[in-house]
């Protein structure tokens, strides 16, 4: 058996006692650990409740991860973002036009602040098992690229603070095109915000896990090299990190595609000593076969995948990214969490 946690998203942060219904519905669909959605609003308006939240889930025999959801829209989500709204100066610049973009810029000097604090904020004030990052990435300017499109010329970021760190390292003014310092420029302080504040957690908890969850690339899926964290070798190698993770990948795509991330994945993780993670789409879309879901699974587990997660609880039951068949979705995810786990 290579599968030995099994995880899934979620976003209630509200009551106490209507998360541990939810809870108890995970455990019955064979969630080893879940992973708390904690918006920006949660963490301002919820926050009491979210210690006894997780107090609750460890009672019931679950590890939890906290999730930054959508914080700064530099994580992965669709959660709105307060960050933005208090701080049109700090957000992300389109290097071919100058428009500012809807992305915090994590290179600035005051969204490390407020997610450094929002981190460990979390860190001392609940006894989660550890912080999940989720989908970092520098934001792309839709007008020439898409997610699953082919990579246009533009790029993110190049905001005053971005072009002077350049400048500084380099000797010279940032191009408006993607070089190759570019590139070694951007991977270099995308990882210097989730490098400082993992170290600074694991000072106030030793024993946090924090998970990196990067996104699947290949090729022009997901426009790898605009992203920011495309080279898996430099997120794997911190020090801080000890889950690799990459992200869900569409149904649609071909097994091809599903082996060749697996194996990637598993092979980077272990050339770093750190546990893999690969994900299951429990959201928006399904297979059109649902024994899809079973065979990927298997190629998983055969793999040498450690740790399996599914976004999201109830398949998105009752929200605008609900899987057409959204329960049912869920209950065969939970039928293959069951049995991967009695391997």
């Amino acid at each position: 058996m290579a599968i030995k946690q099994t995880a899934i998203s979620y976003y209630g942060m509200n009551y106490v006692e209507h998360a541990e219904c939810d809870f108890k519905e995970m455990i019955e669909h064979g969630c080893t650990t879940v992973i708390l959605a904690v918006t920006e609003f949660d963490f301002n308006f919820w926050r009491p409740n979210i210690p006894k939240i997780v107090d609750t889930a460890h009672k019931l025999g679950l590890r939890v991860l906290l999730d930054p959801w959508g914080i700064g829209k530099y994580f992965g989500g669709e959660q709105v973002s307060l960050f933005l709204q208090n701080n049109t100066e700090n957000r992300q610049v389109s290097a071919m036009t100058g428009e500012k973009l809807l992305g915090a810029c994590f290179n600035t000097p005051a969204f490390r602040d407020y997610f450094e604090n929002f981190c460990l904020t979390l860190a001392r004030e609940t006894d989660a098992d550890g912080f999940f990052w989720d989908e970092p990435h520098y934001a792309l300017p839709k007008s020439y690229a898409s997610i699953t499109g082919g990579a246009g010329e533009d790029w993110a970021c190049r905001c005053p603070i971005c072009m002077r760190r350049f400048q500084d390292y380099y000797g010279y003014e940032m191009p408006r095109l993607m070089t190759d310092d570019v590139k070694q420029f951007r991977w270099r302080e995308a990882m210097v915000i989730l490098e400082e504040t993992s170290r600074k957690i694991k000072e106030i908890k030793p024993k946090m896990e924090i998970t990196c969850c990067v996104h699947a690339t290949l090729n022009t899926y997901y426009v790898c090299e605009h992203r920011g964290y495309d080279n898996w070798d430099m997120v794997a190698a911190c020090p801080y990190f000890d889950v690799f993770s990459t992200t869900i990948i569409s149904w649609e795509l071909p097994q091809a595609f599903f082996e060749n991330i697996t194996r990637r994945t598993v092979e980077v993780a272990k050339k770093h000593g750190k546990l893999s993670e690969r994900w299951l789409m429990g959201y928006y879309k399904q297979p059109t076969d649902f024994a899809m879901i079973d065979r990927v699974v298997d190629l998983y587990d055969a793999a040498g995948v450690d740790r399996l997660g599914t976004w999201t609880y109830r398949g998105g039951y009752g929200t605008v990214l609900a899987a057409p068949d959204a329960l049912k979705l869920w209950d065969r995810i939970g039928e293959n969490y069951k049995r991967v786990l009695k391997k």
